[in-house]
């Protein structure tokens, strides 16, 4: 049995609701596939025939033509349920970034699917029981890392896999697209090459992103990332895109402040500007509705939340977001700190004694050193591999401090399943050949995917907002792999400038980066720090609302 709620954005006609079926194929899709019409053309070429003008179809005919190997031609973000009638099996496929989520719960003889995790908790036959390396990972990452979720019984297909369930059970998920494998087996460009492949790149991305039957508006910052896919969008449409911004009334005429930069940007390309003021009072007032919400535990996704109701209260249904622009062009700090921590600590992780010295003289010899500066004693331990210092630049707490966080059994059993050290380092498989080209690998494959991404799809959900990614775009992706390497030292962001006419001014080229900080009264930041006694608060109040039902015995 199918079931599906559609958001009409392409092909708003009621044929192209769904469940939709083709000869023996009946299709449920969630997201957006931005070439479906060069797809449908080919299709046509090809002899087959059409009745509705939406992008379901497309894939319909395409698998039916090409079987599984249809996924690698989909561009866009997509999570995919077919099935054949005629062996009784059920397909599911994801993008290869994972921006759309997709879940699979199963029990002997039934196997149930959804594109939230509260959907399946509704099905009585699935077990409750918690998953100790979902509960472990949320703690040390703000976070639950996929394919876990908080419960045993629920898992999430991973991103860029398919796979396939029938009479027999269910495969193994296989692979068919990863972030890792498509830097690692680039070919190299000239490094003069950079801005024109970047700037190329970005263009044909922002146009595939606005093919829509709705008006489509953007998320506007005081940032290069948001003011360049402002720029294009309006090169290509024209004058008039609505721009959202939040403003905070305690950052008002501060440096905190984005909103005079966004409306100077809004200015510069003639958009219709709306500015959403919002005070401490209202913040507080709305974080019950931010946890009902939130499909699994997270510790960041306010933002997200309150920006996507300022752009359903704009009257829109899509929103163009620069998510993901500092993990594809290398614009965090992290790029440089990570691969720094690791060269300092490689050759004295060497030393296996040190660590234990360094953990003893933290824990008892420097009186509070320890509970403020917890990771310090980590940097031997882990920061000897790259995935290692990336987990210790990204974690929350590092595993020796999870007895404070959660039942000390609890915490070994989530350690010994979900291996944390192992899991980062999984994604670097095939491992590319420059520092940039992995922390890239690293930034998309743990903390946007697991963290990014999934806040901003409940959090635009529950808005009913589709909202579109051009950084995060597989095709993009795979035409800047070949300058990959030459990113560093915020080249890639800097590119951005050159994309939009006029460019973007050197005043913002130039302005420092900022994080997007909340001013709320258990002070919810979006810079995945639990060092301050805020978030730690706001930690404790998200596991708190997930608790629980995930208690373990």
């Amino acid at each position: 049995m199918f079931g599906h709620r559609r958001l009409a954005i392409i092909d708003l006609d009621v044929r192209s609701r769904q469940p939709m079926s083709n000869g023996p194929l009946t299709l449920v899709f969630n997201g957006e596939i931005y070439n479906y019409r060069a797809l449908r053309a080919e299709l046509q070429l090809d002899g087959w025939t059409f009745s509705t003008e939406g992008d379901s179809e497309v894939i319909l005919a395409l698998f039916r033509r090409d079987g599984i190997t249809a996924f690698d031609r989909l561009r866009g973000m997509f999570a995919i349920a077919i099935f054949d009638e005629r062996d009784q099996s059920l397909t599911l496929a994801r993008d290869p970034y994972g921006i759309k989520p997709l879940y699979v719960g199963t029990v002997p003889g039934q196997c149930w699917f959804a594109s939230q995790v509260k959907a399946l908790r509704t099905v009585p036959h699935l077990s409750s029981d918690p998953d100790p390396a979902g509960l472990t990972g949320f703690h040390l990452w703000g976070s639950v890392p996929e394919p876990f979720t908080l419960y045993r019984s629920i898992r999430s297909l991973p991103a860029g896999h398919w796979q396939r369930i029938d009479r027999h059970g269910a495969t193994d998920p296989v692979q068919y697209a990863s972030v890792a494998q498509a830097l690692a087996e680039a070919t190299v460009a000239r490094e003069e090459q950079v801005e024109d492949v970047v700037v190329a790149a970005i263009r044909d991305s922002v146009a595939a992103h606005l093919i829509a039957d709705v008006e489509a508006g953007v998320f506007l910052s005081g940032g290069i990332d948001s003011a360049t896919l402002l720029g294009a969008m309006t090169n290509l449409a024209g004058p008039g895109i609505k721009s959202i911004t939040i403003g905070f009334e305690d950052y008002r005429g501060t440096q905190l402040d984005e909103v005079p930069v966004a409306s100077e940007t809004a200015r510069q390309f003639g958009a219709r500007h709306i500015i959403e003021w919002l005070t401490r009072a209202d913040l507080d007032a709305n974080l019950e509705s931010v946890l009902s919400a939130m499909d699994q535990p997270s510790i960041d996704g306010v933002n997200s939340w309150f920006a996507s109701r300022a752009a359903h209260r704009a009257g829109l249904k899509i929103a163009l977001s620069g998510l993901g622009a500092d993990e594809l062009l290398a614009g965090y700090s992290n790029f440089d700190a990570v691969p720094a921590l690791h060269r300092r600590a490689r050759h004295l992780a060497r030393l296996p004694f040190l660590a234990v010295v360094a953990d003893w003289t933290l824990r008892h010899g420097l009186a509070g050193f320890d509970r403020k500066h917890h990771k310090a004693s980590g940097v031997l331990r882990l920061g000897g591999t790259l995935s290692g210092a990336y987990f210790l630049r990204r974690a929350l707490l590092v595993p020796s401090r999870l007895h404070g966080a959660l039942d000390d059994e609890v915490a070994r059993i989530g350690l010994e399943q979900l291996q944390p050290i192992r899991c980062v380092a999984a994604t670097l498989k095939p491992e590319p050949a420059t520092d940039t080209q992995r922390m890239i690998v690293l930034e998309s494959c743990n903390y946007m995917k697991n963290q990014l991404l999934r806040d901003s799809d409940w959090a635009s959900m529950a808005h009913t907002l589709e909202v579109r990614l051009p950084f995060v775009d597989w095709p993009t992706l795979q035409r800047i792999a070949p300058v990959s390497r030459w990113l560093g030292q915020r080249r890639g962001k800097r590119a951005l400038g050159n994309v939009p006419a006029p460019h973007l001014s050197e005043e913002l080229l130039n302005r420092p980066k900022s994080g997007f900080a909340m001013p709320l009264n258990t002070r919810v930041a979006a810079s995945s720090a639990l060092e301050s006694s805020g978030s730690r608060a706001w930690a404790a109040r998200v596991a708190a609302a997930f608790t629980p039902s995930t208690r373990v015995a």
